[in-house]
Order: structure tokens, then C-alpha cells, then sequence
């Protein structure tokens, strides 16, 4: 009788792990490459300026006060319209997923208007609102609440029937259920749509100051290009990933806070 085989175990695939170090050396080998090609001139300093003139423009700005005015700008815009936007899109999103009636109004508008790209509209709302903050926090408000709507309607269609089912025949309450079984079944689909609408108001914050604003990051880096200032409109650049990674983080946090009992 011939002996048992081992077999090798098959199932360590296509799960996620922990690869600190990944992102670091994919940055520092991306920077390194990029200075290389800046100082051996393959990249000419007027079309890409090198990592080390962007740091100083930074250290520049840094030092002036001006980055602080233009970052501090910018947030408050992105904190006003995303906060109104995600508000109205819980709101309407919740109740196309859970009313019948909300749910045969709200999606065919809402497959209509999505697709307009907001900041087309943003000539409208200075007309509205004028050409102060309003108009601006507006154009971020409605960019964010499409995407809201769709992610927290979707997150609550997909919260498994039978548990509500169960719900229901054990005599819970409807408010019981929305709060202890449908709105914590919906917050990851909800949370994910955070993220999407985070990255859209970072997105229409800019192109609204570039359109009509006199501080923030857009109006600092079209500004920087009209003078063909390119290593302020790089470190321009810079700062809005790095303010996508803070707001990146951020969402990280409460997404851990919120779903700590899973």
C-alpha cells in the first residue's frame, strides 16, 4: 500500500495582506525615477520641474502663509457642500430604499440628472447665488449628492431580506428595524460612497476657484500656469493628493468607528 501524499494547501490566494512597505518603495522609486530624468535634463525644468524645486516652492508657500490661506479656502468649501450634499443624499437615498413611492420617483430623476457634469452648471448658480461662496459650496453640494443618493439606495436594497423578514416576525417595530438592522446593514455600501463623493467635491472645489474664486488651491494653481510658474503648480498639485490622502484617512477612521462591531 503506497504512502499517503501531503498536499500542498491550496487556499492562501486572493486574500488581502499586510504589505506596508509596497507603497513606500513604489513612491520613493517614482520620485527617484522623476529626479532622475529632471537633472539629466530628459525632463526640462519649465515642462516638469524636479522633486526638489517642487519641495522648495512648498517650503516657499509654506513659509509666505500662502498655502495655509489657499488649503484653508479650499477645506472650508469642500466642508460646507460636502456636509450639505451628503445630508440631502442620505436623506433621499434611505427613503428610495425603504419607500416604494420614494423609490419610483427618485430613480428615474436621478438617472436623469447624474450624468449633468456639475460644474457646466456653476454659471447658473452665480447667477442664483452670485459669485461668492454660495454659488461655489452649491456646485460641491450637488456634485455629492448623486453619488450619495445611488450608494446609500443601494446599500439599503442590498441589506439581506431575511433578516428584516425575521425582524418582522419577531414584532420589531419599523423604526427598530431601519435603526438596528437596515441603516447598520447599508453603512459599509454608504461608507464606500463617502469615498466617491469625497473625491468629487475635492474635484469641483477646484474647478469652481478656477472659475471664479481669488484663494483656494484651483485659483492658486491656474494662477501659477497663466504666470507659467510650474514649479507652484506642481507643489499645487502635490497639495491637493495630499489633502485627498488626509481626507482618505479621515474616512478610514470613521469607517472603523462605525463598523467596530463587525
Amino acid at each position: 500500500m503506497s504512502e499517503a501524499r501531503r498536499v500542498a494547501f491550496r487556499g492562501g490566494g486572493f486574500s488581502p495582506g499586510g504589505r506596508g512597505w509596497a507603497p513606500w518603495l513604489a513612491f520613493v522609486v517614482i520620485l527617484g525615477l522623476w529626479q532622475a530624468a529632471s537633472s539629466t535634463n530628459v525632463l526640462p525644468a519649465l515642462f516638469m520641474p524636479s522633486p526638489l524645486a517642487v519641495l522648495a516652492a512648498l517650503q516657499d508657500l509654506l513659509a509666505s502663509g500662502k498655502l495655509v490661506v489657499h488649503v484653508v479656502a479650499s477645506l472650508k468649501r469642500i466642508a460646507a457642500g460636502w456636509v450639505l450634499g451628503t445630508a440631502a443624499g442620505l436623506a433621499i437615498g434611505v427613503a428610495m430604499g425603504i419607500f416604494s413611492v420614494a423609490r419610483a420617483i427618485g430613480v428615474p430623476i436621478t438617472a436623469s440628472l447624474f450624468p449633468i457634469p456639475k460644474i457646466a452648471l456653476l454659471p447658473l448658480f452665480i447667477l442664483w447665488f452670485g459669485i461668492g461662496e454660495p454659488s461655489k459650496i452649491a456646485t460641491i453640494a450637488l456634485g455629492v449628492l448623486f453619488p450619495t443618493i445611488i450608494s446609500a439606495y443601494s446599500a439599503v436594497d442590498g441589506v439581506p431580506r431575511n433578516l428584516i423578514r425575521m425582524a418582522q416576525s419577531f414584532g420589531l417595530p419599523p423604526a427598530d428595524i431601519v435603526r438596528k438592522i437596515i441603516l447598520p446593514g447599508a453603512m459599509p455600501g454608504i461608507l464606500a460612497g463617502f469615498r466617491i463623493s469625497s473625491s468629487i467635491a475635492l474635484i469641483l472645489v477646484v474647478a469652481a476657484e478656477m472659475i471664479g474664486a481669488q484663494t483656494g488651491i484651483g485659483a492658486f494653481v491656474l494662477a501659477a500656469g497663466n504666470l507659467m510658474q510650474t514649479d507652484q503648480l506642481v507643489a499645487g498639485v502635490v497639495m491637493l493628493s495630499i489633502l485627498g490622502l488626509a481626507i482618505s484617512f479621515a474616512l478610514t477612521r470613521l469607517e472603523r468607528w462605525l463598523l467596530r462591531w463587525r
